[in-house]
């Protein structure tokens, strides 16, 4: 049995999930203001080249955006002396199952959600891939022997339905031929991104979120680089957007989104999977946010609501801090 803790106890773990609570909301504004710039710099050359095909951009824009956030991380790590410890731990067992997960959460999640934009529309694969935090939390309960209040779930529900408010338009003039297909390929970062975050909080017991997050994103840079780049003729644009303005965009976007994932992988290991991905979506209102003042965002009924909503979700799981004294359970 395992021993009941002191109230001095009870207030340190308390403490501690209240931390990771902090990183996991912190994790979804950081997030939400990457994908902003992001989009800012998809509106510069060399991405906007006529002769580029649709899936091109995207994909070059999500590789020189790993490799840069990477190069972030490692400058972290090289400055609070672990810059050892990566390549120490990328000989390991955790190490080498960090890299699994890379691949999982980065070029197949990624490549399905960029091609699931393109057959199905940017509105559905949106709400499809909202849905990730309900997976990860039936997996983490499988795997990681979470337990999942009632109320805890009835706020992952509530955030996903507000994800979808923001993010969903009825289509005009019927559907493409292909949408089906891109339905299909909207699963893929759905299932990808929930199996990399409890795979990445099951080895986060061995290994620093800074290192694992430093590992995930090299990992995803390198296949990017060395397969996906190749395969769609992106090279040369890879390395025109590295001299451009907007690769000085997607510099700082990267240390937006690093910080972000950053924040994210200590949320998973300091206050479960399903919490952490639970506020890690509120992305959605936190992108209304930052493009209301950084573009020309229009704010509409539909975006108030859905960003109302998903507050409302994320109070409710996160609503009792009684329940964060077993550090993994909601």
């Amino acid at each position: 049995m395992t021993p009941t803790p002191t109230p001095a106890q009870e207030q340190k773990i308390i403490a501690y999930a209240k931390r990771g609570l902090l990183y996991g909301a912190l994790s979804g504004a950081f997030w939400g203001l990457d994908g902003v710039l992001l989009g800012i710099a998809m509106t510069m050359l060399p991405f906007t080249s006529p002769e580029l095909a649709i899936y091109v951009a995207p994909l070059v824009g999500a590789c020189l955006h790993d490799g840069l956030a990477a190069l972030w991380l490692s400058l972290l790590n090289l400055s609070t002396g672990r810059g050892r410890e990566i390549f120490r731990s990328l000989m390991t067992k955790p190490g080498l199952i960090v890299c699994f997960a890379a691949l999982l959460g980065g070029p197949l999640a990624m490549s399905g959600y960029l091609l699931g934009i393109q057959f199905a529309g940017t509105a559905y694969t949106l709400s499809i891939t909202a849905i990730y935090p309900a997976l990860g939390t039936i997996f983490a309960m499988i795997f990681l022997k979470e337990r999942v209040s009632l109320r805890a779930w009835i706020g992952i529900i509530t955030c996903i339905i507000g994800s979808f408010v923001v993010g969903y338009t009825p289509p005009e003039g019927g559907v493409s031929p292909h949408f089906y297909m891109g339905i299909l390929f909207a699963l893929i970062p759905t299932i990808g991104w929930s199996l990399e975050g409890v795979i990445s909080t099951y080895v986060m017991d061995l290994l620093d979120p800074s290192i694992a997050i430093n590992i995930r994103q090299a990992t995803s840079f390198v296949v990017y680089l060395l397969a996906v780049m190749p395969l769609i003729g992106g090279l040369i644009v890879f390395k025109s957007a590295l001299l451009a303005t907007s690769g000085a965009v997607i510099l700082l976007t990267a240390l937006v989104g690093s910080i972000s994932y950053l924040f994210w992988y200590k949320a998973m290991n300091m206050t479960g999977v399903a919490r952490a991905m639970c506020l890690n979506i509120t992305y959605a209102l936190w992108g209304i946010v930052f493009g209301y003042f950084l573009t020309d965002l229009k704010l509409t009924p539909t975006l108030i609501i859905g960003a109302i909503i998903i507050t409302i979700g994320a109070l409710l799981v996160v609503a009792n801090p009684k329940e964060l004294l077993n550090l993994r359970k909601v």
